[in-house]
This record gives structure tokens, sequence and C-alpha cells, in this order.
């Protein structure tokens, strides 16, 4: 349970994308607010405010989560991954970042973060995700510019990759 501390804000702590991170929160700050004013994480945006669009999608100890719809200290002792952690290295893509980047997965790429942590749990849990699969879990995402087209192209390429001869593994490998 989060720590109160005297001016009525709660220490919150947590593992982002895999490193310590900690800060104060008030009790009803969302994580979103937290992520972005707090830590500095600001790969993770803020659409609708109301889990409708997707756009603001993390994953909480390997689950996607909407981070408007989770208060800050809900995230006490978890372990967070945002945008930021789907890098295998610095200057270096995942499988899944990779193949957005081939076939022009985005545009104004507002909606590309929450895409992206969606379908990185999905093909790290079934990288033999049919393309049905792959609708089905992007279906709670709104993108505005790409018609989904080339974002499932990127998709079922990454999960090819995934599942092809040599696995290449992971998505964010």
């Amino acid at each position: 349970m989060p720590r109160l501390t005297s001016d009525r804000r709660h220490r919150v702590a947590f593992k982002l994308n895999g490193r310590p991170a900690e800060g104060l929160a008030e009790p009803r700050m969302l994580l979103t607010d937290f992520l972005r004013h707090v830590l500095g994480a600001t790969g993770t945006h803020v659409g609708c405010e109301h889990g409708v669009c997707g756009a603001c999608t993390i994953q909480i100890d390997g689950l996607p989560a909407r981070a408007c719809l989770t208060l800050a200290v809900q995230a006490d002792g978890a372990e967070i991954r945002t945008v930021e952690g789907l890098a295998p290295a610095p200057g270096r893509l995942s499988i899944l970042q990779e193949s957005f980047r081939t076939h022009h997965g985005l545009q104004c790429g507002f909606c590309t973060a929450g895409i992206l942590m969606s379908l990185d749990e999905l093909l790290t849990r079934r990288p033999d995700a049919s393309e049905e699969d792959i609708r089905h879990q992007l279906s709670g995402h709104l993108c505005r510019c790409t018609g989904y087209g080339p974002i499932m192209k990127a998709a079922l390429e990454a999960a090819r990759r995934l599942r092809g001869p040599a696995g290449e593994g992971a998505p964010h490998a």
C-alpha cells in the first residue's frame, strides 16, 4: 500500500520498463498524469480520458491496461511497461516497431503507442496470432489517420516474423 505523506500525497513506487521509479501522487491522480508529469515518460498519450480510444494503453504486470482509468496509487508495487520500453536497446527497434515503420503503420502517431503496447502483449503471448486475433486485439483502439490497413499489415508481418523459421523471438526482441 502506498505510504501517505504529511501533505496527503502518496509515495508510489514501481518498476517502469525494468527500472525502479517513484514519486508522489495525490490520491486521485491518474496513472497517465503520473507517468507523464511526475516521471517524464511522455510516450503514453492522453486521448479521451474515458478508456475508449486506447491511446493510453500500457502494460501493468504484463497485461494491457488503460492508464487513464488507473489511479497512480493502484500501480504501487507493479511492473509497468510503456512504449519507451519496447526497443530492445538504444538505437534499435523491436520487430513490431520495425514492422510499423516498414508498413507506415502510423501517420500522426497519436494512437501508435497504445496500439503497439496491445499488440506487443498479444504477440508475446501468441506469436501465432491470426488476423482475427489481431483485429480483436485492436478493436479497443481508435485511429483516425491510417484506416487500419497499414496497421494490420505491420502486425501481420511482425507475427509472421515472430513465428518464422528461426522464430526471431518476442516482439520487443
